[in-house]
Formats: C-alpha cells, sequence, structure tokens
C-alpha cells in the first residue's frame, strides 16, 4: 500500500469516528428532550395532578355535594339540647301568619324535583329545627325535683339542709335589652312585679336581697367600660321592707351591657357573712340574654357555687334567645340548679313561687324544730307531673306546626311533590309518636314513684335517665 492510500484510509476512519460519535451524542439528547414534558405536556400535568382530567373537573364543578341528613334525637336527654326555633302558633289560614311562615322558611333546601330520601330527611330536620319547642329533659326535672326536696329528713345533703337562717338573694339583669316588650310591659317591669309578689309571700324572718346589673350607662362601645362594671346590691340581705325595697327597686330602668360574670363574683361578697354551716341560701338569677362583656359567668357561678357560703343557685331565662340561653343553661348546669326559660310575668311568677313553697316549708321546719317533718313523698300536685303536661303540650304543638307548615308548603307554595309531601308527613308523624311514647313512660315511672319518698324518687330517676346524658 502506498503512502497516498495510507493517508487517505486513515482521514476516512476519522470521519467516520466523527459521524457516529455526533449520531450517537444526537440520539441521547433526543432522548432527553423526549423525557422531559413539553409546555403542552406541562400544562396538561399540571390540570391532572390529582389524576383528573379536564371533563373530570367540570363534572364536579357541576355536581352537588349531597348533605347528609343528622339523626334525630334518640332520647329525652337528646330532645332537651336541641335549641328552640319559632315556638309561637301560626295559623297558615292567615295572610299575615303566612308571610311570617314565607319568610321563616325561605332558605328551606330546595326539594322542588325529584329529591332523595336523604334530601328529604335534611329538608325535614331543617323545618323541623324552624319550629323547635323548647323540651324540658330528665336532667331539668330531677333539678326541680331536688330544689323542692329542700328540707327533707332524708335529703342526705348537707347544702340542701334547713338551717337557721334562710336568705334569698335575686340577681337581676337591668342591661338594655330588658327595654323589650312583652305582654304590653318591658320585660323590667313584669320582672319588678314579679319579683314583688314573689317577696312579699316570703316568710318574715327569711332575708332578701336585690342585686342588679347592666344598669349604668347605654348599649354603645363608648358606654362599654362603664356599663361592664356596673353591679350593685340594692337591697341588702334583710327581713323584706316593702317601701323601703320598692324605693330601691323603682328607679332601675333597662339601660346597658350585660355583666353577668361580675353580678355573680359581688354576689358572693354579698352572702360572705352568711356561711353554709348556719344559713340556707338560695340565689336567684334573673336575665334575658348571654354576657356582652367578653367574661365567663359559668366560672363565675361555679366559684360561688363551690365557696363556703353553699348557696342553691337558680337560672331562670327571660325571653331569651338561643345563643343566652345555651350559656345560662350552662351556669345552671354547672351549679346543679334549675334553668326555666320563661316567656312572660306569670310564667316568671311561677318559677319564683317554687322558692316560696321551700321557703314555707322552711317557716314550719323553724317553728318546730323539736320535731322532723315527715317525708313528703312525690305527689300528683308537684311539679314533676306539671312537667308532664307542659311537655305534651310542647308535643302536640311541635307536631302541628311542622305539620302545618309541609301542607302549606305543598298546597299553597308548591315547593314539593305529592310523594315528598307525604313522605314528609310521615316522617313528622313518626318522630312525635316517638317523642310521645317517651313522655309516656316517663309518666308510668312517675306513678310507680308515687309512693317513694323524695330522695328514693330521685335516686330512680337518675339510674334510668341520667346514664347517657350528654355533656
Amino acid at each position: 500500500m502506498n503512502r497516498k492510500r495510507v493517508v487517505a484510509f486513515i482521514f476516512m476512519l476519522m470521519l467516520l469516528l466523527a459521524v457516529t460519535a455526533c449520531s450517537d451524542k444526537k440520539n441521547e439528547n433526543e432522548k432527553v428532550v423526549a423525557d422531559e414534558p413539553t409546555v403542552s405536556d406541562a400544562s396538561e400535568d399540571e390540570d391532572n395532578v390529582d389524576g383528573n382530567s379536564e371533563d373530570d373537573e367540570e363534572a364536579e364543578e357541576g355536581a352537588v355535594e349531597e348533605v347528609t341528613a343528622a339523626p334525630l334525637p334518640q332520647s329525652l336527654a337528646e330532645l332537651a339540647e336541641r335549641l328552640p326555633g319559632h315556638t309561637t302558633y301560626l295559623n297558615t289560614m292567615d295572610s299575615e301568619d303566612q308571610k311570617e311562615i314565607d319568610e321563616l322558611t325561605k332558605d328551606l333546601p330546595d326539594i322542588s324535583g325529584n329529591p332523595t330520601e336523604n334530601e328529604l330527611d335534611h329538608f325535614y330536620n331543617e323545618l323541623l329545627a324552624t319550629f323547635q319547642q323548647d323540651f324540658m329533659g330528665p336532667e331539668e326535672l330531677i333539678a326541680k325535683l331536688k330544689f323542692q326536696g329542700i328540707g327533707e329528713p332524708d335529703i342526705g345533703n348537707p347544702r340542701m339542709e334547713f338551717k337557721e337562717n334562710l336568705n334569698v338573694l335575686v340577681i337581676l339583669d337591668a342591661s338594655g335589652s330588658m327595654g323589650k316588650y312583652v305582654g304590653g310591659q318591658t320585660q323590667m317591669e313584669a320582672a319588678k312585679k314579679a319579683i314583688l309578689q314573689f317577696l312579699e309571700s316570703l316568710p318574715k324572718d327569711a332575708n332578701v336581697g336585690l342585686r342588679v346589673y347592666g344598669h349604668k350607662g347605654t348599649g354603645s362601645s363608648a358606654d362599654k367600660a362603664m356599663s361592664c362594671s356596673s353591679s350593685d346590691l340594692i337591697y341588702p340581705l334583710q327581713p323584706y321592707d316593702k317601701a323601703a325595697f320598692q324605693q330601691s327597686l323603682d328607679p332601675m330602668k333597662p339601660a346597658g351591657w350585660t355583666p353577668t360574670e361580675l353580678a355573680l363574683a359581688e354576689a358572693q361578697k354579698d352572702l360572705a357573712e352568711f356561711d353554709g354551716e348556719n344559713n340556707t341560701n338560695i340565689v336567684y338569677l334573673v336575665g334575658d340574654g348571654i354576657s356582652t362583656c367578653d367574661d365567663d359567668p359559668v366560672a363565675a357561678a361555679k366559684a360561688l357555687y363551690d365557696s363556703e357560703i353553699t348557696p342553691i343557685i337558680n337560672v331562670i331565662g327571660f325571653n331569651v334567645d338561643n345563643e343566652g340561653q345555651k350559656q345560662l343553661k350552662a351556669v345552671a348546669k354547672a351549679v346543679d340548679g334549675t334553668y326555666q326559660d320563661v316567656q312572660d310575668a306569670e310564667s316568671l311568677q311561677d318559677e319564683l313561687d317554687q322558692a316560696k313553697e321551700v321557703a314555707k316549708k322552711w317557716a314550719d321546719w323553724k317553728k318546730d324544730k323539736g320535731q322532723k317533718l315527715s317525708g313528703q313523698r312525690v305527689s300528683n300536685g308537684l311539679e314533676i307531673f306539671k312537667y308532664d303536661s307542659k311537655e305534651y303540650k310542647k308535643v302536640v304543638n311541635e307536631r302541628q306546626r311542622v305539620g302545618f307548615t309541609i301542607q302549606y308548603l305543598y298546597q299553597k307554595k308548591k315547593v314539593m311533590s305529592k310523594e315528598s309531601h307525604d313522605y314528609l308527613r310521615t316522617k313528622n308523624t313518626a318522630y312525635h309518636d316517638w317523642m310521645q311514647a317517651e313522655y309516656d313512660a316517663l309518666r308510668a315511672d312517675l306513678k310507680s314513684m308515687n309512693e317513694l319518698q323524695y330522695t328514693e324518687a330521685i335516686q330512680a330517676l337518675e339510674e334510668k335517665y341520667l346514664q347517657n346524658t350528654p355533656d
């Protein structure tokens, strides 16, 4: 092979190697690019982070998630936990009442199409909440029975035993909201009359006191600090003197904010010299709403209850809204006291009269302390049977109001089909039949306890009805 051929061969070999290297590099680059997402691929990947296509997203956006209907109460205790709705009677035949019904039901779920059973159950729950009655559970009944049993010889609780002195302190809300009208008079005017009538009936040997709160300033933000620091003992604990008491009470007008914690804390000072060893102390908190002073009334009530004063504390809610009722119930529960929501002066008077009956028992005990009071048995005339009749009335009222409204919405407003109407009416009947059966069972238990002593009756009720009471 001559020199020229050798050079040409080497040159061709080098060229072939170079071409092969470029080809391999190109293939590697193409492989890398192929493995990386393109701009359009990246967009698609971002749109499908959860593995859903655009079509899937559009389908999800168009779908309405069905609300799961909550179960109805399974016991009287659970029933009592439900907050009341519109409890006054509305006539579906009256044009003015129809307007109010329309307003109350305007936000109910839409069931005009072909609703599922779950959707109808949810609709019924919302309608029921609109007309929910203020049911009292066994826990509240037992608290009332315990209060009526004060002084019983077998009571077994030093707090509930009669002592040498009886002191009754009323703590009255005088905030601006007490200016609301009820039955042709303000709530404050109604409360004043009920308190005066109550105190006049107490034994002459009993001491009475009156503390007010929220009676200064106005409801404006500028007056909040002043109003939230206002609570005065306008009639110190002493025997009742009508003229002096009325002179203290008359100037009180509905005014500012609602410092409930302050009033309860100050009440502990009012009773400081009346220790529980020698005094039977009863406190009534009468309020018409939630505390508005960023405080903790429940803690203040518990501190008063746990003090050496060992008072019995009962709470009366005067025409209270749901939020206020929830807080006042919590106060009563924290101190093992009674809670009752009243709507007018007459029902307020009825609640205060329970303390009047206890005071009469104390007067009899003090008159002849040498002889123990005979143990009083549960009888038809006690609150235990008043409770049954009141709750029965509420069952009937709620059943009718919900049933009439379903009929009205079907016939007048055309918001549901015949099938939906029939389902809801059947559900309403079954629910209230269950409720009535529960109260019938309670009535039977009460009658079977008719010959028991108070403490025996209370123990039997607690064992049966308070095992699973909601906290």
